[in-house]
């Protein structure tokens, strides 16, 4: 057999960790020859191609990054995608794709399974907002990246009397930033799921300003907005999935909480960081329980399924319930986080 790896989307810490289990299982326990598609869909659209052995997937487990490269490519949105990649498919005798991404890559896949191209997904957002799996690998080490950002942060905010706010990924849910924020110990945390006040959050700086706290921290992810605007965007255009490109949330709060109180804020839009370099312990374990669990199911025909994590178990679930099934956070966690606000 044949199987074709590929990983789609933004990059994630973990991807690479996904592909060596994928490689090793499948060519050491179940004799299949692997092959690497490059840049995501982009790949199988127009039949970019790269050998994977046991040779090539040697000190992956540690590194950032994908080998395989990738893309926000949607083949549904480019004339006759569809049928490119599953010529493409039959012309290079590929049996099976493991995809690796988050809800776009995958919502693909779920369409392309359809239309008979045998898929094994494996869930990848540092976002973690991607339905029926309790955690997806990448999202551990971005929290962990912007938890000592802000244990950095908050050094510097209190020796200045300033505010700092510190803007993080989260396009729809607050995962990173909520987590983040907790175990940061952040004093105000603005979310996707909960429109903000500006008034509010002004209200919470003042009240630790009457108690001698002359320093807040406060962690926003890129994608909340204030109560009856928008989301903010940063330029025009959006990308073959129709997702704009979100940014400058922290901008426009710092210059509203200076117009409000008399005190010195400061932004840091972490953007990239939390999404390069080397994955976490945590992540690299994930990663590689998914990748041996994704050849698993190839090994077994279970097509249109992805692997989840439930508890502390590895199980599959329907690539078809999975798209546009968002998991917005956990309420509860938000609450408790209030505790410590203001």
């Amino acid at each position: 057999m044949k199987v074709g790896v590929l990983s789609g989307g933004g990059d994630a810490p973990g991807i690479n960790a996904v592909i060596r289990a994928v490689v090793r299982k499948g060519i050491r326990n179940y004799g299949y020859q692997v092959i690497g598609i490059k840049d995501g869909w982009r790949g199988l659209v127009e039949g970019a191609f790269t050998p994977l052995n046991l040779k090539t997937i040697s000190g992956l487990l540690p590194r950032g990054g994908s080998i395989l490269g990738t893309s926000r490519t949607n083949p549904f949105k480019r004339e006759g995608g569809p049928q490119k990649v599953l010529d493409i498919v039959k012309e290079n005798g590929i049996d099976a794709v493991v995809v690796i991404g988050g809800d776009d890559t995958l919502g693909v896949a779920a369409k392309m399974g359809e239309l008979g191209l045998p898929c094994v997904g494996v869930p990848k957002t540092i976002d973690n907002d991607l339905g029926l799996t309790d955690y997806t690998f990448g999202f551990h080490t971005a929290v962990h990246i912007a938890c000592e950002a802000i244990d950095r942060l908050h050094t510097t905010a209190e020796a200045h009397h300033r505010v700092i706010i510190l803007e993080v990924m989260g396009r729809y849910t607050g995962w990173i930033a909520l987590e983040a924020g907790i175990a940061g110990g952040a004093d105000i945390i603005l979310i996707p799921e909960e429109p903000f006040d500006v008034k509010e959050v002004c209200q919470y700086i003042k009240q630790r300003l009457e108690r001698g706290k002359t320093f807040s921290l406060v962690v926003v992810a890129e994608g909340a907005k204030p109560k009856g605007a928008e989301k903010i965007v940063y330029g025009t255009g959006s990308d073959e999935f129709g997702h704009p490109r979100l940014g400058g949330v922290g901008y426009y709060l710092g210059k509203e909480i200076e117009k409000c109180i008399n005190i010195e804020t400061r932004v840091v839009v972490l953007g990239h960081l939390q999404r390069g370099g080397s994955p976490t312990a945590f992540d690299r374990v994930l990663a590689t329980r998914y990748g041996i669990a994704a050849i698993d199911l190839v090994h077994k025909g279970e097509f249109g399924q992805m692997v989840a994590l439930h508890g502390n178990k590895i199980v599959s679930v329907p690539l078809k319930d999975v798209a546009g099934k968002r998991k917005p956070v956990d309420l509860e966690l938000y609450e408790i986080s209030k505790v410590f606000s203001g």
